[in-house]
Order: structure tokens, then sequence, then C-alpha cells
């Protein structure tokens, strides 16, 4: 039986395998390894703490991730099968590792943000201006 997402081990554990499946992915690859030039030493931790704060609630994560995601919109269009697959790779690795409460949570939410970063970015688009920080 697979336990639930419970300890920053288990946030390290669900990152990891979701980003050995991005990288491999012919839909959305090409984000992370031709159009954004980071650091994965760098990157991992962060997806790290963003996902422990929303799942654990241990408040280590305190940026923003939404000005990134415009910036790389800009580089190259993000688009619905983007967030969709983006979507069933997180989904896929979360029922692959976990169940229960924050494995659902886990879900929940990164449909939720998929949601929000999809209708800013639209609206980005038609010339809409955000407020700052959104």
């Amino acid at each position: 039986m697979k336990q639930d997402i419970d300890s920053v081990e288990d946030i390290k554990l669900l990152v990891s395998g979701f980003y050995k499946k991005v990288v491999a992915d012919p839909v959305i690859a090409h984000f992370f390894t031709q159009v954004v030039h980071f650091s994965w030493e760098a990157h991992i931790p962060v997806m790290e703490s963003f996902w422990g704060t929303i799942l654990l609630h241990d408040h280590t994560y305190k940026g923003n991730p939404m000005p990134k995601h415009l910036e790389i919109n800009r580089m190259a269009r993000m688009e619905p099968k983007h967030f969709e697959r983006w979507l069933a790779l997180w989904t896929d690795t979360v029922n692959e590792l976990f169940e229960g409460e924050r494995a659902t949570e886990a879900i929940t939410r990164a449909n939720t943000i998929a949601y929000i970063m999809q209708t800013k970015i639209n609206a980005t688009g038609a010339g809409i201006t955000l407020a700052p920080g959104h």
C-alpha cells in the first residue's frame, strides 16, 4: 500500500520523479531543456520548497512563480496542450508514488495552478495589464 505525502523526503521524491518525466517528454521538455537555461541544481530545491509550502505548510517558499512563467511564455508560447501535459505528468507521478489526502491535494492544487497560470498568460497575451506581483 502506498503512503501519503508526509515529509520533505516525500516531496523530494515527488519532485524528482516528476522532473525525470518532464525532461523526457516530447510535448513539454523543450521548455526545460531549450527555452529556459537554468541550473537544475538550483531549480529542484526551489520546486521542493514550493510544493513543501503547499502540501506540508512548511512556509519555506517565498517566491512568486508567475513573472517567470510570463517570461517563459514570451520566449515560447505556452498553450493549453502544454498545461494539460504538465498536469498529466504530475498526476501520473503523484498516483504512482502516493495515495491519501495530501496526494489528492497535490493533484487538485496543480490543476488550480495550471488554470490560474493559463488565465494570466492569456490575459497578458490579450494586452491586459496585471497588477504588480501577479
